[in-house]
């Protein structure tokens, strides 16, 4: 079984905790953007069909 071999330290793993909070608070502000582009009209290469569910009620 694998197993670390010493202990890590706490700057270390402050580190790498530090680096997975960034990356969510990234991939949020990342959506927040889509989200507001498609809402607003100007979404380019982000394929949202409005039209399509607009006529299949009628």
């Amino acid at each position: 079984m694998a197993v670390p071999k010493k202990k890590t330290s706490k700057g270390k793993r402050n580190q790498r905790h530090a680096v997975w909070k960034a990356k969510a608070a990234t991939a949020a502000q990342r959506a927040l953007s889509i989200g507001k582009s498609v809402l607003s009209g100007r979404a380019q290469g982000f394929v949202y069909p409005v039209a399509e569910e607009d006529e299949a009620e009628n």
